[in-house]
């Protein structure tokens, strides 16, 4: 278990791991959507027309009224959830439950990306603003349930989504990981500077969404870049000895 001083932003940040250190980091943790299967699967395309239509039902508004509703929810909070949470007092499950009804046929098996992270020795975390429920399904369409111990989810945040800081503490309390000896992987750069100012080393799988990229500060926080997940994870055995950054 690590202590609160180790998970603490004021706590002294190790260097970047890269190389040997990279491939033989302590622990794993993997966002979800749009990061473990690639973003063409465009689920969240079916996520944002579930959201609309349930903001629509709730308030009895229009689609383009709904849709403008929904982006500043998350504009202003983080995700649409916390949004309909914080202001209009919305049960979460009943959110989650709806939104996560999607149609997975887009995902496929990913043998490669299944023998990557076999290959991994590190232990291997889920980090979602989803819910288990969702990240198992898509683990299950993938092929790599069997390779992650856990997933903490938006209700272990306590419905408090990414980039909060607090959750990360949370998540690295709850699962008894050492920031300095983890590697955080995620699509969404911004999501990637909490765990960079805990002692994490970042890796950004980038995509063409407005929402992927960095802030104008956001680089200093991304650590390694890797535009295709699977050839980046088997890219460290093939080449133990270069950076991977």
């Amino acid at each position: 278990m690590i202590s609160t001083a180790s998970a603490s932003a004021s706590a002294p940040v190790a260097a970047p791991l890269a190389g040997p250190a990279l491939r033989d980091a302590e622990t794993w943790i993997f966002d979800l959507d749009n990061t473990l299967y690639p973003a063409e699967c465009n689920l969240f395309e079916q996520v944002q027309r579930r959201m609309g239509e349930f903001i629509a039902t709730t308030f009895a508004l229009d689609a383009a009224a709904a849709a403008e509703k929904r982006k500043y929810f998350f504009h202003t909070h983080g995700t649409t959830l916390r949004g309909l949470m914080v202001e209009h007092g919305i049960d979460p499950a009943d959110f989650l439950d709806y939104v996560h009804d999607i149609d997975l046929s887009a995902v496929a098996a990913l043998p490669a990306l299944a023998e990557a992270l076999d290959r991994l020795p590190g232990r291997k975390l889920i980090y979602t603003n989803g819910t288990v429920a969702h990240a198992d399904r898509i683990m299950r369409k993938l092929g790599v349930d069997h390779h992650f111990e856990a997933v903490f989810d938006i209700v272990a945040s306590d419905y408090v989504p990414k980039p909060d800081m607090t959750p990360y503490r949370t998540m690295l309390q709850k699962h008894g990981v050492d920031p300095r000896g983890a590697v955080m992987v995620e699509d969404m750069a911004r999501n990637l500077k909490p765990a960079a100012e805990l002692g994490m080393t970042t890796i950004w799988v980038p995509t063409t969404a407005a929402w992927s990229q960095p802030d104008a500060d956001g680089h200093v926080h991304i650590h390694h870049t890797a535009p295709d997940l699977t050839a980046f994870l088997a890219g460290l055995h093939a080449a133990p000895a270069a950076s991977a950054g």
